[in-house]
């Protein structure tokens, strides 16, 4: 409610999923991105990390919850698990935990949008770990060349598991090179989900004005290690000063303070996160009395 115009309902519901997928808060960027009210039929594709981008787009934590759990309840009757995410119905195509393998499902997608005439704008999400695949390229470039209605969103927290940037890339930014495609480049440092949201807009506004591509470059930080509880800083990859200087800038923190600024209270904070918290929770204890799949479920949604 604090930045004008958002419309997408499952983006007010971020923030407590927030709150328990905090180690992961590369997320933060979602309800900026996906509050853009311009860009409502928009497509997602989405890649391992995918909780907030399906929430935001679907509003379903019922069937997100069903899939985690492995209950027939889920998106894919609890086959798929919660790295293979999908909701065509509500414009979230698909996810994949391979990297960078749902890009250039999300090119041809763009591709019969634009030969359908139907103005809808595929969202290719993806890790700055995605930028060393091939694919990457290989769809960036088609996608200038043949002007694809495209969006790609680059959420670099600065990792691929434990290997830094610097160790993996033989080059000093993404953006710089990705500004000599054919393509509108957008950046942004901030951990301000209203920063992000309104650099969307200029990112969507772009990719139809211009009818080209358009590359949103956002800076995350992962607290936690790539998979697990631990805060890995014995490992040597990283810092603990690192983390203590993004988690002065923790987009909950910044949030909040924004909406006690604008005339919410604590209490109406709180009464909001209480709210979603026991919608969050009944989805999850539906998850849980949902039976488990029988065994023909094997064979349903099998092609080839």
């Amino acid at each position: 409610r604090a930045a004008s115009g958002w419309e997408t309902p499952g983006c007010a519901n971020i923030v407590p999923v927030w709150r328990r997928w905090r180690p992961c808060w590369r997320n933060y960027t979602t309800p900026g991105v996906w509050g853009a009210r311009n860009w409502r039929s928009g497509q997602v594709f989405g890649f391992y990390r995918s909780h907030a981008v399906f929430l935001a787009k679907t509003d379903d934590p019922d069937r997100f919850f069903g899939e985690l759990y492995g209950r027939v309840s889920g998106t894919a009757h609890g086959k798929a698990g919660s790295m293979h995410l999908a909701a065509p119905a509500k414009g979230f195509m698909c996810a994949s935990a391979i990297v960078a393998s749902s890009i250039p499902v999300a090119i041809g997608a763009s591709f019969a949008n634009k030969q359908k005439r139907n103005d809808v704008i595929a969202c290719a999400y993806f890790g700055d770990g995605a930028l060393e695949e091939g694919v990457f390229w290989e769809s960036l470039n088609v996608a200038c060349l043949m002007k694809l209605p495209v969006l790609f969103v680059c959420e670099d927290n600065g990792l691929a598991v434990h290997t830094s940037t610097g160790a993996r890339q033989g080059y000093k930014s993404i953006t710089n090179i990705v500004s000599n495609f054919d393509c509108s480049v957008f950046q942004d440092t901030s951990t301000d989900v209203e920063a992000i949201h309104g650099l969307t807009i200029e990112a969507i506004e772009s990719i139809r004005s211009t009818q080209r591509p358009a590359f949103l470059h956002l800076k995350c930080y992962r607290y936690l290690e790539h998979v697990g509880i631990g805060r890995d800083f014995d490992a040597g990859y990283r810092a603990e000063a690192e983390f203590d200087e993004w988690n002065r800038r923790d987009p909950l923190l910044v949030q909040r303070q924004k909406l006690l600024s604008a005339g919410f209270s604590e209490e109406d904070l709180r009464d909001a996160e209480r709210r979603l918290d026991d919608h969050l929770q009944q989805s999850v204890q539906k998850a849980k009395s949902a039976s488990f799949p029988d065994a023909d479920e094997l064979y349903t949604g099998i092609f080839g």
